[in-house]
């Protein structure tokens, strides 16, 4: 994998890819990244799922979002398509996580408006560290007591939708502030909306697929300017470009 910007570098090591990744030193709010693979013409899957996309040198930055992050926050209909579990120990993953003060592994934080985890999902059944439910008052009271029993962290964060500022301030109060999305779509359009994205990690395939595929963020006509943003580093490897733009 090679560096393109800044400071043009024949091969990144570990460390140094560590390095470009890691989250702000001493945060005190929630401070959100979010992945995302997309097609050259834009395309956020092939034949309905992202993996397709990826490549040896994305999957790397995939892993380091989970090995540098408090928390993994993911939309129910994403963690479905792509076949979420919770996150394996490794022991790579265990070591980089041991020297930055982070626990064994990263909870997932599955948002769900109508709390349609099932609670016998790998989510829920088949994890390290017990899943969170960021759900709202409107779920069906008895789908929140089942995954409750089932062992998972049930939140209510608003009344008709989940409200995800405080959603993010849920996970605050649980010491969750390293927060990295992994999609789907939607959620990253609910969190451009309400101006709570601070880092997108973007790799770009080089593949057109054209048809109906989806771009990387969907919702509502904003209400609001564009966001703008700043082009933080740029990585290639076999073709695909990995992009890293910070909130300016």
């Amino acid at each position: 994998m090679r560096r393109l910007l800044p400071d043009p570098q024949v091969e990144l090591d570990g460390a140094e890819l560590e390095r470009i990744y890691d989250y702000p030193d001493s945060l005190t709010a929630p401070w959100v990244q979010v992945n995302f693979v997309s097609t050259a013409d834009g395309a956020s899957t092939v034949d309905g799922r992202s993996s397709g996309m990826s490549s040896r040198g994305d999957k790397r930055i995939f892993a380091l979002g989970r090995d540098l992050a408090d928390v993994i926050m993911v939309g129910a209909g994403t963690a479905h398509i792509e076949g979420y579990g919770g996150v394996k120990r490794t022991e790579v993953r265990a070591e980089r996580r041991a020297r930055h003060g982070l626990s064994e592994v990263p909870p997932i934080a599955v948002v769900t408006r109508r709390c349609s985890v099932e609670p016998d999902s790998p989510l829920v059944a088949d994890t390290a560290a017990a899943p969170i439910v960021l759900t709202c008052s409107a779920a069906p009271e008895e789908r929140r007591a089942a995954l409750t029993d089932a062992g998972a962290d049930v939140v209510v964060a608003g009344d008709h939708t989940v409200d995800l500022s405080k959603a993010l301030a849920a996970l605050a109060e649980r010491g969750l502030l390293r927060v990295n999305c992994e999609g789907g779509p939607h959620l990253f359009g609910e969190l451009i909306a309400e101006n709570l994205v601070d880092q997108l990690c973007l790799t770009v395939a080089p593949l057109l697929v054209s048809g109906d595929a989806t771009r990387i963020a969907v919702g509502l006509l904003p209400s609001a300017a564009p966001v703008p943003l700043e082009l933080a580093s740029v990585l290639t490897e076999d073709g695909h470009l990995m992009l890293r733009y910070r909130r300016r």
